[in-house]
């Protein structure tokens, strides 16, 4: 190291030094600067870490959804499809089976919120015995299991089913059908079955009187996931009348659910840090009689008005990554073990049963860096630029003063 270098990182030291004084010295207005700024790095960082961790789960739960989902439409709206358009589907090259499906929701005017209702038959899926996985207790229902369903932990919760395991809901007609729970759906699944009933087709049916040969849906698994594209369009020249979903089209949906609502969110938030800017434009720019007698002392001692600018800048780099590191954690610890609680009316929707979420974000370099892009790099301008006013007061008129 040269004699030059040297010098220069031993003045740079010792500017840090003097920053370092000079923001104890004032120890109670850094503080609060800190704590407003922590608040704002923390509201931002976590709205940014539940998005990324509801997409993330999103992705790991849709994984296991039918490959393609066909629907029927009538001007623009979904009505029931007849099971007669599975012969139709049967030339198509690479689509391995064609399971029906029934699904809906059910409003429990007692409780004011909406269950999803879903019938499937289990027994015809490629793996449907894997369901069973998904289950902390008891199994799927099958064909021969009239009158049993599978429930979410928001369905147990919400009908005290703790001590039973039957209970009725009303047809269209207002008679009652009863039921018998014969499994639970892991909390892992949250996101998807926090508030579902799964039964089987035929309970599904009578319970929404649903005509004989119609379901709401059919779902088709293909051979080769490479090839979802082709089939989906393969299907929609077979049958123009119908709806093609698939899968990456349903992942990419949740995406943009999660992002908007997070983006609106954000920009909310963005408000408060632009108040947040420029309250540290005007402080730095108001200087008080001892910040500018401090200064002219400095020039009369033979510091140059890049060394206070210096200064400045490192007592906002000090405040700014400080702060910076308090949010982020505060954020971190608010999503994973307090599951966002703040925020989940913005992001989980209008349901009345929200999942009870197990958030793990996944912390990436651009997520972190657009988080200082956001709040550190404004910071640093609201209160550098600024400073070269005040490194710029004559000596003798602030000593004066």
């Amino acid at each position: 190291m040269t004699a030059m270098a040297q010098s220069n990182l031993e003045k740079q030291l010792n500017i840090l030094d003097y920053a370092l004084s000079s923001l104890w010295r004032r120890r109670l207005k850094s503080l609060s600067v800190l704590l407003v700024f922590a608040a704002v790095i923390f509201l931002l960082a976590s709205f940014q870490m539940v998005t990324k961790a509801l997409s993330d789960k999103a992705k790991q739960v849709l994984v296991h959804t039918p490959e393609i989902t066909l629907q029927k439409m009538s001007v623009g709206r979904q009505e029931a499809i007849p099971l007669a358009y599975r012969d139709r589907l049967a030339g198509i090259f690479g689509i391995r089976r064609v399971v029906p499906r029934i699904w809906g929701y059910y409003f429990d005017e007692v409780r004011l919120a909406n269950y999803t209702v879903m019938g499937m038959a289990v027994e015809e899926m490629p793996e449907g015995g894997r369901l069973d996985t998904a289950l902390v207790g008891g199994k799927m229902p099958g064909p021969d299991g009239q009158g049993r369903v599978v429930i979410g932990q928001a369905i147990k919760k919400a009908m005290a089913l703790e001590g039973r395991t039957t209970f009725s809901l009303f047809r269209p007609d207002l008679s009652l059908k009863p039921f018998e729970v014969s499994g639970e759906f892991s909390s892992d699944t949250d996101i998807l079955t926090n508030d579902l009933i799964v039964m089987s087709l035929a309970d599904a049916r009578d319970l929404f009187a649903i005509p004989a040969g119609l379901v709401t849906d059919l779902c088709v698994y293909v051979a080769n996931p490479q090839e979802i594209g082709t089939i989906a369009k393969k299907i929609s020249e077979a049958l123009p009348s119908v709806r093609v979903l698939t899968r990456p089209q349903i992942q990419k949906t949740y995406q943009v659910v999660f992002g908007w609502r997070s983006g609106f969110g954000s920009i909310c938030l963005l408000t408060a840090l632009a108040a947040f800017v420029i309250l540290a434009w005007d402080k730095a720019s108001g200087l008080s009689p001892e910040e500018r007698r401090e200064i002219a002392i400095l020039k009369v001692l033979g510091w140059q008005t890049s060394d206070i600018l210096v200064v400045r800048f490192w007592e906002s780099v000090l405040v700014s990554g400080l702060a910076c590191m308090v949010g982020m954690t505060a954020a971190y610890i608010h999503v994973v073990y307090f599951s966002a609680s703040l925020f989940r009316p913005v992001l989980m929707g209008w349901s009345v049963l929200r999942p009870d979420l197990h958030l793990l974000p996944r912390l990436a370099a651009g997520d972190i860096l657009l988080t200082l892009a956001f709040t550190v790099i404004p910071y640093l301008a609201a209160t550098v630029i600024p400073a070269w006013r005040s490194a710029t007061v004559p000596a003798d008129s602030a000593l004066g003063g």
